[in-house]
């Protein structure tokens, strides 16, 4: 595949200031089915990501390519880091979210609701007080490709918290059909998330929504921040500055903390999911279908503040 001489658009003059013209899109790796859900390991300097079909975790780092991480991954699909620089990752297969414990081990934080198997969960960040927040749809039931084929017990498609100090769950969001991808804003005043029930009903959402936090634990509000065109915002990372880097179907968008469509990086591939990284936190890794793709930028991911509430 061709990639292009810059791969930046620009749409807004603000967006001059958050690139860099002259730098390139580089492919770090292919060969992937279904690439989806990257964290950056700041300990080790290496990126992890998902190959949902393939039923593994990849890793890349500079100088030593990419290689398999974990395999079989249990259809693992979104992934995140806690406070203690463990990976929390959403199992597909296991329906569950869980931990990697420094020792290699696997430690279940969900896996029920009210005695139920939750369908599989999606995407999860973890905010500064180390609660959980996750989503769960269904795309792992669907079929065989990305999980395994299974009706829902739930009957629905919820966002849900998990307290880190007790481990008690609650739903923070309900009226969503697909709900996705989902981030904070850098003070945490504010929860991002994605809803693609496009992908199930024509005419259905493809649009990011934005939602107060109310007293660290739940959500208020929810009007549509951004409507994505064309594809849908699978997964996205907030900057330093609070603006919203989004998967799309032409590569990755930049908004606003006003919803204003700054620019784009422009892909050769369908973007499922970003995030920053890099010794300095300024280059965006992009898993986008078959491949895995970095660009550096004049922003930097942001830092979760400690202690916010």
């Amino acid at each position: 595949m061709s990639l292009p001489d810059s791969p930046f658009q620009h749409l807004d003059p603000r967006f001059r200031r958050m690139v860099i013209d002259t730098a390139q899109l580089d492919c770090l790796h292919t060969g992937n089915r279904w690439s989806e859900g990257p964290v950056w390991l700041a300990a080790t300097q290496e990126l992890i990501w998902s190959d949902i079909p393939n039923n593994r975790l990849m890793r890349w780092s500079e100088g030593a390519g990419a290689g398999v991480f974990r395999q079989p991954s249990n259809f693992n699909n979104g992934n995140t880091l806690d406070r203690e620089g463990r990976i929390v990752g959403c199992l597909h297969g296991g329906r569950a979210v869980v931990r990697t414990e420094h020792d290699g081990s696997i430690t279940t934080l969900a896996s029920h609701w009210q005695g139920k198997r939750l369908n599989s969960p999606n995407d999860v960040v973890v905010k500064s007080d180390g609660s959980i927040w996750f989503t769960d749809p269904d795309y792992g039931i669907n079929s065989d490709y990305e999980g395994y084929s299974a009706q829902t017990e739930i009957d629905a498609c919820n966002v849900y918290r998990v307290d880190g100090n007790t481990g008690e769950m609650s739903i923070v969001a309900a009226d969503m059909e697909r709900p996705n991808g989902l981030a904070f804003s850098p003070d945490e005043s504010k929860l991002y998330i994605a809803d693609t029930g496009l992908t199930h009903r024509e005419g259905g959402p493809h649009h990011i929504r934005v939602f107060d936090v109310v007293d660290g634990v739940r959500l208020r509000g929810g009007e549509v921040f951004a409507t994505i065109s064309p594809g849908l915002a699978d997964g996205f990372r907030l900057d330093d500055r609070g603006n919203i880097w989004t998967s799309a179907g032409d590569g990755v968008h930049c908004y606003a903390p006003d919803g204003a469509l700054l620019g784009k990086i422009l892909v050769p591939e369908v973007v499922s999911n970003v995030v920053f990284g890099g010794p300095r936190g300024n280059r965006l890794f992009i898993t986008a279908t078959t491949s895995v793709y970095a660009v550096y930028l004049a922003v930097n991911g942001a830092a979760r503040p400690r202690n916010a509430r």
